[in-house]
């Protein structure tokens, strides 16, 4: 072979192995990119499904005041069904279909507006003044659509019967330092606690029929809350869903960067008992005797049967 084909030879295999390591380095970039972008993509998917368990299915809450004592302690978390009354399709104001209406006995998280406390009281219904901030509150319902109820002299009636309480000779102490009775409460087949003030008398509502598509709603530590018999009912619509769960529970008040703040898992009282605590009614015992039946303002209490 003459020098000329040697040299032709050498130049090609030189040039066939530059355009082989191109191609390996573009293909490793290539790889590099996938890998990359699967990571991200895998990343999208699992933030994208965690975001629409929120919406659809559950949401986490956390409990920040006293008003729903003793059933929920400050500090308490919870998952709220979401999925039960039917989700709300985010930014609109699409309901899909739920697998029940609310219960009378339901301990549900809603939306509430609010105000300034001049011009507009500091907590009002969603509906009546759209435009204002809204907030998340927990309460049990107490009157459904179309019920007549009335809150007199710390006596809750529905539909002209007496809602029955029975002394459980036990007391529970707020964040206050103030002793309240602990009673048991038969909300015409729910049974719950609830607190009692026996040197306070709380919030009254005089009688009156809920409106159509609308709650009464309010909270456990009776004497204490804040709810229906002050700012009204609640639509449907702000209803988010019942509590069900509590995923855990503390005593430390705050947002969730409570979380990350490592003195609170040092020191904060951690509730092990409370955690995977369902939220519901339990059913009524009746009681032996009728002298611990007692109705809240002092009189005789009305029994009130399961519903059958």
């Amino acid at each position: 072979m003459s020098r000329f084909g040697s040299d032709r030879a050498k130049e090609a295999q030189e040039g066939g192995a530059a355009g082989q390591s191109a191609a390996n380095g573009g293909g490793t970039r290539r790889g590099g990119l996938a890998a990359i972008w699967e990571q991200v993509g895998t990343l999208v998917i699992a933030v994208a499904i965690a975001l629409a368990i929120r919406a659809f299915i559950v949401e986490p809450f956390r409990i920040p005041s006293g008003s729903m004592l003793p059933t929920l302690l400050i500090g308490d978390h919870l998952f709220v069904n979401k999925f039960l009354y039917g989700p709300r399709v985010p930014f609109t104001t699409i309901r899909l279909p739920g697998l029940r209406e609310p219960r009378r006995g339901d301990v549900v998280v809603f939306e509430v507006a609010r105000g300034d406390g001049k011009r507009v009281p500091q907590i009002v219904p969603v509906d009546s003044h759209p435009d204002l901030p809204r907030d998340d509150f927990v309460k049990r319902i107490v009157g459904l659509p179309g019920d007549r109820i009335s809150v007199e002299n710390g006596q809750v009636t529905v539909n002209g019967e007496s809602v029955l309480q029975r002394k459980t000779g036990r007391t529970h102490t707020d964040e206050v330092g103030r002793s309240l009775q602990i009673r048991t409460e038969n909300l015409i087949g729910c049974a719950h606690a609830v607190l009692d003030d026996p040197h306070f008398r709380g919030l009254e509502k005089p009688s009156f029929v809920v409106p159509e598509g609308r709650y009464f709603l309010m909270g456990d530590n009776r004497d204490y809350s804040n709810d229906s018999r002050k700012w009204g009912t609640v639509r449907f619509e702000e209803l988010k869903g019942p509590a069900f769960i509590l995923y855990w529970s503390w005593n430390v008040n705050g947002n969730a960067l409570q979380f990350f703040d490592p003195r609170n898992w040092w020191s904060a009282e951690k509730r092990w008992n409370r955690v995977m605590k369902r939220v519901r009614c339990e059913t009524p015992a009746l009681s032996e005797s009728a002298e611990r039946d007692i109705a809240p303002g002092g009189g005789p209490g009305v029994r009130v049967s399961p519903p059958v």
